[in-house]
């Protein structure tokens, strides 16, 4: 498996932001942590979420300031917001997308769903015929066409002084308070996406992954020891 120079660079360089950006969020959330459906929402009987406190370690900077807060989830906002655009030409121009995360008619039949569950479950990652299986392209599509760009709309939508220029996309997403609630529980989607691939990246051989997605070259993905063996087709019985 290659990465692309284009994949390579958008990926550190997104990773960074969504970082800075989650953890000023945070910050910023206890300013209100409150969530509301709809375009109002001031106390909390009207809340259908509560959100805890989150202590310093986890904020950005790390004592409560929603100016300053702000001002880092601002800075942070364009490299997200360009890097996304720049990383959706990129597949489309070289054909990542279409050969890698477009999914193909037979994928979508309930025995191969079941074969790809069933080999995850096994901690069994090798598959053939593409760069990713079924369910890794689901996952990814869900990030890359979904998660990343509702963030920005989102974004976009709850941001100080934007109603009355962004009020058509307001309407869509079911008021302030509704796109405040979305960008939240996307927020949380993302670093959910974050901590499995975390995971399954020191399941499969964490020095060659690491080393492949900054320097290039091939990697193949290593099982752990505890997976169950897989006998090929054509092995003697």
């Amino acid at each position: 498996m290659r990465h692309l120079v284009s994949t390579r660079l958008w990926h550190w360089i997104n990773l960074i932001a969504i970082v800075i950006l989650f953890m000023s969020g945070l910050n910023i959330s206890n300013a209100h942590p409150y969530l509301y459906w709809g375009n109002w929402g001031f106390s909390p009987d009207q809340a259908w979420l509560a959100v805890p406190r989150f202590p310093g370690w986890m904020t950005i900077p790390d004592f409560y300031s929603l100016a300053k807060a702000r001002d880092w989830h601002l800075l942070m906002a364009l490299p997200f917001a360009f890097g996304l655009l720049f990383i959706w030409i990129a597949m489309l121009w070289n054909g990542h997308f279409r050969r890698d995360l477009v999914t193909r008619k037979h994928e979508w039949r309930w025995r191969a769903i079941k074969s790809d569950i069933v080999q995850h479950l096994r901690f069994d990652f090798r598959h053939e015929g593409g760069k990713y299986n079924f369910l890794q392209k689901l996952a990814y599509g869900g990030v890359f066409g979904v998660l990343l760009p509702g963030m920005i709309l989102t974004g976009l939508a709850i941001s100080p002084g934007m109603e009355a220029t962004l009020w058509w996309l307001v309407d869509i997403l079911g008021g302030r308070q509704s796109a405040r609630s979305i960008h939240f529980l996307f927020a949380w989607a993302i670093f959910g996406f974050f901590i499995l691939h975390v995971a399954l990246v020191l399941l499969t051989g964490p020095i060659g992954q690491l080393r492949a997605m900054t320097l290039g070259g091939d990697y193949e993905p290593a099982n752990p020891p505890f997976a169950r063996p897989r006998h090929d087709k054509g092995d003697a019985a």
